[in-house]
């Protein structure tokens, strides 16, 4: 049985890694050459610790307020764009305290469920990507941002991940000795590993070529042949002798991120999705040092020391188009973020070919779209995982294999049906 898997991101990478394992004859088609993709440069975290969903009631208020700060971490481009519109309402309507409460499981398990994979892909021969189970602060500089701290270290113990911790002042410093934190506290989340995503990426790109797994770069997929209930034929649009290129299916998955909508769009089929650009910045060998991947609350920024001698600052979401020009200035405001917590940092704004930057797929409440397609026998959809791509991809995969094996899934996957909205 043949599966095409269109998108080679960690999401459709994971799905390939399952599928072949259970039988498959899998064929990944990706729009560029699995190099650099929203999966390498965000900040390695695999963490369960990320049970708020991006669409919350104070995100849409403080989004209103940061409109206007070009530094802003939250920024929605105002355009006239119907796909925007209708995923703002979207976004809006499911911007409530219940959907808070309500999304907090699944995603908790969901991350569960892709840490443990994750951990027995450690066993793989020269499977490395600088796995690390040390947890992630959240750090906190304002009364604020204690109080939420405080409330969600009560919900973390409620989801029953008890052994996380709400740090003093001392206690937070005490874990990074070699650097001054600006901080009054801290939460110390120890269910949370993290990796270095080039790596992983890397390695799962070597294992697949070894096992079989057919990779086809730099193929755009731009059509569907269908038969039925069912489609038969994945068409991309490089040509052979005149004719449009296509692989012979029997499923398809569409794993292509924040291209989602629009390659679900080639079938007909509506998935409310729209990219959210985050931007991250690497140093090797740097002077500065820290123990703990970390996220700075009132900054909305993040950092990670990864791979032994790297330390990643990432963050912003930025709800744009693919076409948009990169934002500099959204640069700097991590980089002011970082100062503000890490103040004896001063990592100068780097020339524009060291930034780099991604396109997260955002669904219109947070969570994930994972599932069949009713519309299709042989269409299965996984985008929308927003800022948690990494830490969901290798339970994503694993979900994806049970769907399209008929098995009875690791997890209750209605949350994350792509129909939800229709």
């Amino acid at each position: 049985m043949k599966v095409t898997i269109i998108g080679g991101g960690i999401i459709g990478l994971s799905a390939a890694f399952y599928l072949q394992r259970s039988g498959w004859e899998a064929t990944v088609v990706d729009k560029g050459d699995f190099s650099d993709n929203c999966s390498y440069g965000n900040c390695g975290y695999i963490c369960p610790s990320h049970f708020i969903p991006l669409a919350t009631p104070g995100i849409v208020k403080q989004g209103f307020k940061w409109m206007w700060n070009s530094k802003s971490p939250f920024y929605v481009q105002p355009r006239m764009d119907w796909n925007l519109i209708n995923w703002g309402l979207k976004f809006v309507r499911s911007a409530t305290k219940n959907h808070v409460e309500t999304a907090a499981v699944p995603l908790r398990d969901i991350a569960i469920l892709s840490k443990r994979e994750y951990e027995s892909w450690l066993s793989i021969p020269a499977f490395d990507f600088s796995y690390e189970r040390k947890g992630l602060l959240e750090i906190f500089q304002t009364e604020a941002g204690g109080e939420h701290a405080r409330h969600a270290v009560e919900k973390a113990h409620a989801l029953g991940l008890t052994d996380t911790k709400l740090l003093t002042k001392d206690e937070l410093q005490a874990l990074e000795p070699q650097t001054r934190i600006n901080g009054e506290g801290a939460i110390l989340f120890n269910c949370d590993a993290h990796c270095f995503p080039n790596k992983l990426m890397k390695s799962l790109l070597t294992y697949l070529k070894q096992q079989g797994v057919k990779l086809i770069a730099n193929e755009e997929v731009v059509g569907f042949e269908k038969q039925g209930r069912k489609v038969n034929k994945v068409i991309t649009a490089n040509s052979v002798n005149g004719n449009k290129n296509s692989f012979d299916t029997d499923e398809v998955v569409i794993a292509t991120g924040s291209w989602g909508r629009q390659t679900a769009k080639l079938l007909d089929v509506k998935i409310p999705l729209m990219p959210g650009r985050g931007y991250s910045v690497t140093l090797e060998n740097s002077p500065y040092k820290v123990n703990y991947p970390a996220v700075m609350i009132e900054g909305r920024a993040a950092i990670t020391p990864m791979d032994g001698n790297k330390i990643r600052f990432g963050g912003t979401m930025e709800i744009t188009s693919h076409k948009t020009p990169p934002r500099m200035n959204r640069v700097q405001g991590i980089l002011d973020a970082v100062k503000r917590f890490y103040p004896d940092f001063d990592v100068p704004l780097p020339a524009k070919e060291n930034i780099w930057y991604g396109y997260r797929p955002c669904s219109a409440d947070g969570l994930p779209y994972i599932g069949r397609i009713k519309k299709y026998e042989n269409l299965t959809v996984a985008t929308g995982h927003s800022m948690l791509g990494l830490s969901l991809g290798a339970g994503t995969g694993k979900l994806v294999d049970e769907i399209l094996n008929a098995k009875n899934t690791s997890m209750g996957m209605s949350p994350f049906n792509p129909e939800r909205f229709s």
